[in-house]
């Protein structure tokens, strides 16, 4: 039976007690402690495997460009559509993922998914990978184990990063399918997100899932009358059109979760990823050392924001980051701005390098990933499909307008480029500063309930 207005509040906003022990993956004893159950660990590793292979696809332009270019005599406008051809893909993907993951499960998109990304890496935006771990992980450590989405992606984009230094760009494009293959396999061994199961009423899997991700001695019954409760009441108030993301009470997520990505990319996140060959270049450095240097920089750097999420929180990393990223683009201005007036040519160089790692180091760390993460949990089951459509049209629509335009602007003014990423990635901090409220230790149905109007 679903509850009334004031007692879902009640139930979902109140503190809850130290020996709550539904807020961890396979507690058994009251003690609040929690241990991490293989099943949920083999299912986030499938589930990453996605990640991965997106994550190959981002630095593939990069590594790609220089026997691309040569091998089918492009010209820079004709490698900008190439570079950015992968946004348009995502786009389509991104336009009809949000249905899917409502109709056919997040490990079902995931499949689907899987299908396309094999016969040519159209539709890698499908699959709700952070969406699917923040629904089978427990507050504790949601936020860690849905960064492994991030972190896979880097892993995916530093393979691709140091191995297309050696093998060609037709090699590196079979080895970036190998991960979807991996995924394929392994999704028919992992369980459903309960909160979709419940969503379409499937009680008896959803108690099913459950218990495999918490552990067969675990008590489930208090979490999964919670997750029906909520659901409940969020499915009789009203269904997911993609109209209901404009009503009042989801103003605040919507804001958060859009304003984030087109934040993230205009800031300079992809294009300067994509195109990294090429500012290395013109800085007068080796493109092969630069790219084997991000190789290495990022995977390291991704572990420490992995460590960080849960302890620090989502609202100091993300403005650390982005606070990062904002003086390294200075840097790399600065250091351009010295190549044109032909002064200190020395330092060029070694500002440019500097610079670009360090922004590597600070995207890494926070804004790459934390806004997927921050997605996943703010939006409400009953719009969370709707939503993520949305969000993820807003990432690649920007992503394709940097990715395209990055190199008319960067040869109209390299200086210019990384001081207008700077001011941008400036306005991410105040923007997190005054917008986002932290999520680190809070169930979804707890943000969900601080972040829409409809329980007032």
């Amino acid at each position: 039976m679903i509850m009334e207005g004031a007692e879902i509040e009640e139930a979902l906003l109140v503190e809850e007690k130290s020996n709550d022990r539904y807020g961890s993956i396979g507690s058994s004893s009251g003690d609040g402690s929690s241990h991490v159950t293989a099943v949920a660990v083999f299912s986030t590793a499938v589930a990453v495997c996605g990640s991965f292979t997106n994550g190959c696809a981002v630095g593939y332009s990069s590594s790609a460009e220089t026997g691309i270019i040569d091998d089918l005599g492009l010209s820079v406008a004709e490698y900008s559509v190439f570079g950015s051809i992968i946004t348009i893909g995502g786009l389509v993907g991104a336009a009809v993922s949000g249905k899917l993951t409502d109709l056919i499960g997040r490990r079902g998109t995931m499949w689907l998914s899987d299908i396309l990304c094999i016969m040519g890496w159209l539709a890698i935006a499908l699959a709700k990978v952070p969406v699917y771990i923040a629904e089978i992980m427990p507050k504790n450590i949601r936020g860690r184990f849905t960064s492994a989405n991030s972190l896979m992606i880097c892993c995916g984009s530093s393979l691709t990063f140091f191995v297309g230094t050696v093998v060609s760009w037709r090699i590196l494009a079979v080895i970036g399918a190998v991960p979807c293959i991996l995924q394929v396999i392994g999704l028919f061994f992992i369980p459903e997100s309960p909160r979709w199961l419940a969503m379409v009423s499937q009680e008896a899997r959803l108690e099913a899932a459950l218990q495999s991700l918490r552990g067969k001695n675990a008590d489930i019954s208090q979490e999964a009358g919670e997750i029906r409760e909520y659901t409940e009441a969020f499915q009789q108030l009203s269904k997911a059109r993609i109209l209901d993301l404009f009503q009042r009470r989801y103003a605040h997520s919507l804001i958060v979760g859009v304003g984030l990505m087109v934040l993230q990319q205009f800031g300079g996140t992809d294009a300067i990823i994509f195109y990294a060959s090429s500012i290395f270049e013109s800085a007068g450095i080796s493109a092969t050392f630069g790219a084997r240097a991000m190789a290495i920089l990022q995977i390291p750097v991704t572990f420490l924001g992995i460590l960080l999420i849960d302890k620090s929180g989502r609202r100091p990393l993300l403005m650390v980051s982005a606070a990062g990223m904002c003086l390294s683009c200075l840097v790399v201005s600065l250091s351009f701005l010295l190549q044109d007036l032909q002064l200190r040519q020395g330092l060029t160089q070694i500002f440019a390098l500097i610079g670009v790692l360090a922004y590597l180091a600070s995207l890494t760390m926070g804004v790459a990933g934390l806004p997927w993460v921050v997605m996943s949990e703010i939006f409400p089951i009953n719009i969370k499909g709707s939503a993520g459509s949305l969000v993820n049209i807003t990432n690649l629509f920007c992503s394709w307008i940097t990715t395209y335009t990055f190199n008319f602007v960067f040869a109209w003014s390299s200086a210019g480029t990384f001081f207008l990423f700077s001011i941008i990635c400036g306005a991410t901090v105040l923007f997190v500063e005054k917008m986002l409220p932290e999520t680190k230790g809070r169930r979804l149905e707890e943000i969900h309930a601080t972040m829409t109007h409809f329980l007032q």
